[in-house]
Protein backbone atom coordinates (compact mmCIF):
# COMPACT_ATOMS: atom_id res chain seq x y z
CA UNK A 1 0.00 0.00 0.00
CA UNK A 2 1.36 3.58 -0.54
CA UNK A 3 2.01 6.35 1.49
CA UNK A 4 -0.57 8.92 1.40
CA UNK A 5 0.64 11.99 0.73
CA UNK A 6 -0.85 13.59 3.91
CA UNK A 7 -0.33 12.71 7.01
CA UNK A 8 -3.80 13.26 8.61
CA UNK A 9 -4.35 13.25 12.27
CA UNK A 10 -7.06 10.93 13.55
CA UNK A 11 -5.97 10.93 17.13
CA UNK A 12 -8.77 12.46 18.18
CA UNK A 13 -11.19 9.89 16.71
CA UNK A 14 -13.03 7.00 18.49
CA UNK A 15 -12.84 3.94 16.44
CA UNK A 16 -13.83 1.45 19.01
CA UNK A 17 -17.07 1.84 21.28
CA UNK A 18 -17.40 -1.26 22.51
CA UNK A 19 -21.12 -1.36 21.33
CA UNK A 20 -23.05 -4.52 19.75
CA UNK A 21 -24.09 -6.13 16.84
CA UNK A 22 -27.71 -5.13 16.89
CA UNK A 23 -28.75 -9.12 17.39
CA UNK A 24 -27.26 -12.87 17.19
CA UNK A 25 -28.81 -13.19 13.86
CA UNK A 26 -27.27 -10.13 12.21
CA UNK A 27 -23.53 -11.58 14.54
CA UNK A 28 -23.94 -14.57 12.77
CA UNK A 29 -24.99 -13.57 9.60
CA UNK A 30 -21.72 -11.18 9.47
CA UNK A 31 -20.02 -14.52 10.01
CA UNK A 32 -21.25 -15.95 7.29
CA UNK A 33 -20.78 -13.49 4.48
CA UNK A 34 -17.06 -13.38 5.90
CA UNK A 35 -15.39 -16.33 6.52
CA UNK A 36 -16.57 -18.07 3.36
CA UNK A 37 -14.61 -15.59 1.43
CA UNK A 38 -11.27 -16.07 3.04
CA UNK A 39 -12.01 -20.14 3.58
CA UNK A 40 -13.14 -20.75 -0.07
CA UNK A 41 -13.28 -18.20 -2.66
CA UNK A 42 -10.65 -17.68 -5.13
CA UNK A 43 -10.99 -13.72 -5.15
CA UNK A 44 -11.47 -11.24 -7.99
CA UNK A 45 -9.03 -12.73 -10.53
CA UNK A 46 -5.31 -12.20 -11.52
CA UNK A 47 -4.03 -12.35 -7.96
CA UNK A 48 -6.48 -9.33 -6.52
CA UNK A 49 -6.39 -8.66 -3.05
CA UNK A 50 -9.29 -8.20 -0.75
CA UNK A 51 -10.73 -6.88 2.39
CA UNK A 52 -14.30 -8.09 4.11
CA UNK A 53 -14.93 -7.34 7.53
CA UNK A 54 -17.94 -7.22 9.51
CA UNK A 55 -19.04 -4.29 11.54
CA UNK A 56 -15.45 -2.33 11.45
CA UNK A 57 -16.16 1.50 11.29
CA UNK A 58 -15.89 3.27 7.58
CA UNK A 59 -14.75 6.47 7.95
CA UNK A 60 -14.81 8.66 4.59
CA UNK A 61 -13.72 12.03 6.77
CA UNK A 62 -12.07 13.38 9.56
CA UNK A 63 -14.74 15.47 10.06
CA UNK A 64 -17.90 13.04 10.30
CA UNK A 65 -18.52 10.05 12.87
CA UNK A 66 -17.82 6.75 10.92
CA UNK A 67 -20.85 4.53 9.16
CA UNK A 68 -20.59 0.60 10.62
CA UNK A 69 -21.97 -1.51 7.37
CA UNK A 70 -22.10 -5.32 8.95
CA UNK A 71 -20.53 -6.24 6.29
CA UNK A 72 -18.27 -4.09 3.40
CA UNK A 73 -16.05 -5.87 0.65
CA UNK A 74 -13.50 -3.57 -0.89
CA UNK A 75 -11.25 -5.23 -4.18
CA UNK A 76 -7.75 -4.22 -4.76
CA UNK A 77 -6.73 -3.62 -1.48
CA UNK A 78 -5.28 -5.62 1.59
CA UNK A 79 -4.30 -4.91 5.04
CA UNK A 80 -0.23 -3.34 5.88
CA UNK A 81 2.13 -5.11 7.51
CA UNK A 82 1.38 -2.48 10.12
CA UNK A 83 -2.18 -2.84 10.46
CA UNK A 84 -2.15 -2.84 14.14
CA UNK A 85 -1.21 0.99 13.95
CA UNK A 86 -4.61 2.72 14.66
CA UNK A 87 -4.97 4.40 11.05
CA UNK A 88 -5.39 0.80 10.00
CA UNK A 89 -7.47 -0.51 12.60
CA UNK A 90 -10.73 1.01 10.54
CA UNK A 91 -11.77 1.82 7.39
CA UNK A 92 -10.02 4.90 6.24
CA UNK A 93 -10.98 5.42 3.06
CA UNK A 94 -8.23 7.87 2.69
CA UNK A 95 -5.84 5.38 3.73
CA UNK A 96 -6.98 2.53 1.53
CA UNK A 97 -7.53 4.95 -1.36
CA UNK A 98 -10.96 4.00 -2.26
CA UNK A 99 -14.59 3.16 -0.21
CA UNK A 100 -15.48 -0.25 -0.12
CA UNK A 101 -17.05 -1.97 -3.05
CA UNK A 102 -20.36 -3.37 -1.53
CA UNK A 103 -21.64 -3.04 1.63
CA UNK A 104 -24.28 -5.28 3.06
CA UNK A 105 -26.72 -3.95 6.18
CA UNK A 106 -29.17 -6.75 7.71
CA UNK A 107 -32.10 -5.19 9.35
CA UNK A 108 -33.08 -5.67 12.77
CA UNK A 109 -35.33 -3.42 13.54
CA UNK A 110 -37.51 -0.44 12.21
CA UNK A 111 -35.50 2.54 13.37
CA UNK A 112 -31.80 1.65 11.97
CA UNK A 113 -32.08 3.99 8.58
CA UNK A 114 -30.87 1.23 5.95
CA UNK A 115 -33.23 3.12 3.77
CA UNK A 116 -32.79 6.46 4.96
CA UNK A 117 -29.75 8.33 6.56
CA UNK A 118 -27.60 4.98 5.86
CA UNK A 119 -28.70 4.65 2.05
CA UNK A 120 -27.56 8.57 1.69
CA UNK A 121 -24.45 8.11 3.40
CA UNK A 122 -23.25 5.08 1.34
CA UNK A 123 -24.06 7.12 -1.60
CA UNK A 124 -22.36 9.80 -0.88
CA UNK A 125 -19.04 7.65 0.37
CA UNK A 126 -18.75 6.23 -3.35
CA UNK A 127 -19.91 2.64 -2.25
CA UNK A 128 -20.77 0.89 -5.95
CA UNK A 129 -23.49 -1.42 -4.69
CA UNK A 130 -25.35 -1.44 -1.39
CA UNK A 131 -28.18 -4.26 -0.08
CA UNK A 132 -30.01 -4.20 2.61
CA UNK A 133 -31.18 -7.90 3.91
CA UNK A 134 -34.65 -7.91 5.71
CA UNK A 135 -35.18 -11.02 6.97
CA UNK A 136 -38.62 -9.97 9.10
CA UNK A 137 -39.47 -7.18 6.73
CA UNK A 138 -39.79 -4.59 8.87
CA UNK A 139 -38.77 -1.88 5.93
CA UNK A 140 -40.93 -3.53 2.77
CA UNK A 141 -42.20 -6.67 1.89
CA UNK A 142 -38.93 -7.62 0.29
CA UNK A 143 -36.03 -9.34 1.95
CA UNK A 144 -33.18 -8.47 -0.12
CA UNK A 145 -33.32 -5.46 -2.08
CA UNK A 146 -30.25 -4.47 -4.04
CA UNK A 147 -28.91 -0.82 -5.50
CA UNK A 148 -26.53 0.09 -7.31
CA UNK A 149 -24.67 3.40 -7.54
CA UNK A 150 -25.55 5.99 -10.91
CA UNK A 151 -24.56 9.74 -10.89
CA UNK A 152 -23.83 9.60 -7.33
CA UNK A 153 -27.67 8.17 -6.79
CA UNK A 154 -28.54 4.60 -5.79
CA UNK A 155 -30.99 2.97 -8.10
CA UNK A 156 -32.96 -0.40 -7.82
CA UNK A 157 -31.46 -3.41 -9.87
CA UNK A 158 -32.90 -6.19 -10.88
CA UNK A 159 -29.50 -8.28 -10.18
CA UNK A 160 -27.84 -10.25 -7.76
CA UNK A 161 -24.54 -10.75 -9.47
CA UNK A 162 -21.86 -9.08 -9.37
CA UNK A 163 -19.77 -9.18 -12.21
CA UNK A 164 -17.11 -6.65 -11.69
CA UNK A 165 -16.56 -8.60 -8.47
CA UNK A 166 -17.47 -12.05 -9.33
CA UNK A 167 -19.72 -12.85 -6.76
CA UNK A 168 -23.50 -13.29 -6.09
CA UNK A 169 -25.75 -13.21 -2.96
CA UNK A 170 -28.60 -15.55 -2.30
CA UNK A 171 -31.63 -16.48 0.32
CA UNK A 172 -30.44 -19.81 1.63
CA UNK A 173 -32.72 -21.64 3.50
CA UNK A 174 -30.65 -23.67 6.12
CA UNK A 175 -28.70 -24.58 9.47
CA UNK A 176 -25.79 -22.56 9.90
CA UNK A 177 -24.14 -23.14 14.01
CA UNK A 178 -27.29 -25.26 14.87
CA UNK A 179 -29.86 -22.60 13.82
CA UNK A 180 -32.33 -22.86 11.03
CA UNK A 181 -32.99 -19.84 9.43
CA UNK A 182 -33.56 -17.90 6.22
CA UNK A 183 -29.86 -16.72 5.54
CA UNK A 184 -28.09 -14.33 2.98
CA UNK A 185 -25.06 -16.21 1.64
CA UNK A 186 -22.64 -15.44 -1.15
CA UNK A 187 -23.06 -17.77 -4.48
CA UNK A 188 -21.08 -17.69 -7.88
CA UNK A 189 -22.73 -17.10 -10.71
CA UNK A 190 -24.65 -20.18 -11.19
CA UNK A 191 -25.99 -20.04 -7.87
CA UNK A 192 -23.78 -22.52 -5.79
CA UNK A 193 -23.45 -21.08 -2.66
CA UNK A 194 -19.51 -20.39 -1.36
CA UNK A 195 -18.96 -22.93 1.45
CA UNK A 196 -17.70 -22.56 4.78
CA UNK A 197 -14.55 -23.80 6.37
CA UNK A 198 -17.34 -26.64 8.46
CA UNK A 199 -19.04 -27.22 5.20
CA UNK A 200 -15.90 -27.19 2.85
CA UNK A 201 -14.11 -30.57 5.29
CA UNK A 202 -17.81 -31.81 5.36
CA UNK A 203 -17.86 -32.35 1.45
CA UNK A 204 -13.97 -33.85 1.35
CA UNK A 205 -15.18 -36.28 3.80
CA UNK A 206 -18.25 -37.02 1.35
CA UNK A 207 -15.61 -37.26 -1.23
CA UNK A 208 -13.22 -39.59 0.55
CA UNK A 209 -15.45 -41.93 1.76
CA UNK A 210 -16.79 -41.99 -2.09
CA UNK A 211 -13.59 -42.79 -3.35
CA UNK A 212 -13.08 -45.29 -0.09
CA UNK A 213 -16.54 -47.18 -1.03
CA UNK A 214 -15.49 -47.18 -5.20
CA UNK A 215 -12.34 -48.79 -3.99
CA UNK A 216 -13.93 -51.47 -1.93
CA UNK A 217 -16.44 -52.71 -4.20
CA UNK A 218 -13.42 -52.83 -7.26
CA UNK A 219 -11.33 -55.33 -4.72
CA UNK A 220 -14.30 -56.95 -4.15
CA UNK A 221 -14.89 -57.11 -7.67
CA UNK A 222 -11.34 -58.54 -7.90
CA UNK A 223 -11.48 -61.08 -5.47
CA UNK A 224 -14.15 -62.73 -7.35
CA UNK A 225 -12.06 -62.40 -10.58
CA UNK A 226 -9.49 -64.34 -8.28
CA UNK A 227 -7.18 -61.58 -8.36
CA UNK A 228 -5.64 -59.91 -5.66
CA UNK A 229 -6.55 -56.43 -5.00
CA UNK A 230 -3.24 -56.15 -3.97
CA UNK A 231 -1.16 -56.96 -6.73
CA UNK A 232 -2.71 -54.39 -9.48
Amino acid sequence: MSQPLLEINIDHLVIEDDEPVDSILSEKNQRLLTEPLYTSWSGPGDDRPYLAAANVGVFSSVYQSPIVPDMFLSLDVELPENWKQKRFLSYFVWEYGKPPDLVIEIVSNKESGENTTKIVRYAKIGVTYYIIFDPYKYLSNEILTVYGLQLGRYVRLNQTYFPEIGLGLCLWEGIFEATQCTWLRWCNKDGQVITTGKELVEVEKQHAEVEKQRAEKLAAKLRELGIDPNLV
